[in-house]
């Protein structure tokens, strides 16, 4: 005769058992999914050093400039440092593996480096600078934000053909944002190019995937501007000039990619007219 409660004991324990044989199938983290978490804390620690070193001594009264550069520059650099790990973490996830979470992690990893990040960055810029307007700048900021979401939104949706994205990348619209912060142009132009780049995100213009060469190409970008972060915060010699020739830089690339992706569609919408054309040509008596 077989004991109620030992039944009752043998089937939890294999209960038990059950679920922890499945349950680390879904929680457990793959080396991709650690890149994607050490993004999410570049672009926390990014909202750290924006506040500790530009908006505090702002507000304190501090005339202290070489903190606010230094942290400035620490800020942007923890933004590239993301960049960073968001390139390597799609290359691992694609050699390697992701676990069921990555492609949730990432998402919200990108929102937080590539969308409050430099969102607050404006905001602050806004705050401090000159000739600024605190609530232009704060809802430059929301728009920034918001088209970071749902230009993420829309990547989870939408299924694009291989090796495009539609819409400026996440990342390259951050760094494309902080770089016109950084360019210290008068506050209206700047206002219009930071919407310029949020509008670009949520546009439908494609954009290549940072693979083989082009990734490579990308890695060094931001290694260099990296260089010229630095160099600007410790006051090298030409460092400034530096800086904005790397931001300059980074602003016409934004403006120039989705030039001629337009014109790649265009060329491609009238060679297949022109093959209709020529296809129609050939089936007439």
């Amino acid at each position: 005769m077989i004991d109620p409660d030992t039944r009752a004991g043998d089937w939890v324990a294999e209960a038990e058992a059950d679920e922890a044989e499945e349950m680390p199938l879904s929680l457990r983290l793959s080396i991709a999914d650690a890149l994607t978490l050490g993004n999410a804390t570049c672009g926390f620690m990014a909202v750290y050093f924006t506040t500790t070193g530009i908006l505090i001594p702002h507000l304190t009264g501090s005339t202290e400039t070489g903190m606010a550069r230094n942290s400035a520059a620490t800020a942007v650099i923890l933004m590239l440092c993301a960049a960073i790990f968001d390139l390597f973490d799609g290359i691992v996830a694609r050699k390697l593996r992701s676990s069921p979470m990555g492609a949730e992690l990432d998402n919200l990893s990108d929102l937080i480096s590539f969308g409050l990040a430099p969102a607050y960055f404006v905001l602050v810029y806004g705050m401090v600078a000159d000739d600024a307007q605190q609530k232009v700048s704060a809802v430059a900021a929301i728009v920034v934000l918001l088209a970071v979401v749902l230009r993420l939104a829309r990547f989870s949706c939408v299924t694009m053909k291989d090796g495009m994205f539609q819409g400026m990348p996440s990342p390259f619209g951050a760094l494309t944002v902080v770089s016109i912060v950084l360019l210290e142009l008068p506050f209206i132009p700047t206002l219009l190019a930071i919407i310029g780049v949020a509008w670009l995100m949520v546009s439908r213009v494609e954009y290549p995937k940072p693979r083989g060469v082009l990734a490579v190409a990308m890695l060094s970008w931001i290694v260099g501007a990296m260089g010229m972060l630095a160099a600007w915060a410790f006051d090298a010699p030409g460092g400034a000039f530096l800086l904005q020739a790397g931001c300059a830089l980074q602003v016409v690339m934004g403006a120039v990619i989705p030039l001629f992706a337009t014109a790649r569609r265009v060329n491609t919408f009238r060679g297949n007219r022109r093959e209709n054309r020529e296809a129609r040509a050939a089936q007439l008596p």
